[in-house]
């Protein structure tokens, strides 16, 4: 009996034991949880060491870019949509994948970066030029592109801004669509694209669109992002550069 009653008192220590670790485990590990999600939340926000190379709005040559691209060399501009998060430098990678984990600082990073297809050219003199950027909940990255497929929401914002290290771009805001990542219109992006039939298709099955008279001779830019509700499901906005 004695025996038995001692094997009970070892094996509810040891139970207790267990239940501890269990315990410590599970909130060391919440712990690590809420912080993983807070640094990928936070680095999806432009920081301080970024925020220095923004561009200042003067329409001409734009050295602090060139500054950032003594950094990285992989940087090819700053876009800018007014009256939401999306406030990025841009870069563009040998392939489109480098920069989906990795920051402007070429350091691994969540959130990525926003960047410019392989296929552009970096100068954006193509007729059709398409960056990507991860749909981060908090809106950071392309997260408020999703927004624009809100029909107030698109309607209360028609502008933003593109700067190249030597030239300056206004961007004119006119489609939101929502498409499949193998859509073989919006993303035939890159040299022999089909300026005329891309406008007739935004035009025609954009979720939301404004007729600002954009023509096959303008330039087009497209904002690229996932939609985690739905397998491949992509919403892209869309905008003209303006001199």
């Amino acid at each position: 009996m004695e025996m038995a009653a001692r094997a009970a008192r070892i094996g509810d220590k040891l139970l207790s034991l267990f239940a501890v670790l269990m315990i410590f485990t599970m909130l060391t590990y919440g712990g690590y949880s809420l912080w993983d999600n807070y640094m990928v939340n936070h680095g999806a926000f432009l920081s301080k060491d970024l925020l220095k190379y923004k561009p200042a709005d003067t329409g001409g040559e734009n050295l602090s870019l060139e500054d950032l691209m003594l950094i990285n060399e992989e940087t090819c501009g700053w876009i800018t949509v007014d009256d939401t998060h999306i406030d990025y430098p841009v870069v563009q990678g040998e392939d489109d994948l480098k920069y989906v984990n990795t920051d402007v600082f070429g350091e691994f990073s969540l959130s990525g970066a926003i960047f410019l297809s392989c296929k552009n050219k970096t100068d954006f003199s193509d007729g059709y030029s398409l960056l990507y950027g991860h749909h981060m909940d908090n809106g950071g990255m392309f997260g408020d592109v999703i927004e624009f497929t809100d029909e107030e929401y698109f309607s209360a914002r028609e502008t933003g801004v593109l700067y190249l290290p030597h030239k300056t771009y206004q961007i004119r805001l006119f489609a939101c669509m929502e498409v499949d990542a193998y859509d073989s219109i919006v993303y035939g992006h890159g040299e022999g694209c089909d300026m005329q039939r891309l406008l007739d298709y935004l035009k025609t099955d954009s979720t939301n669109y404004r007729d600002i008279g954009v023509t096959a001779d303008d330039k087009i830019i497209g904002m690229s992002t996932c939609v985690d509700a739905v397998t491949n499901g992509r919403v892209v906005l869309f905008g003209r550069l303006e001199e």
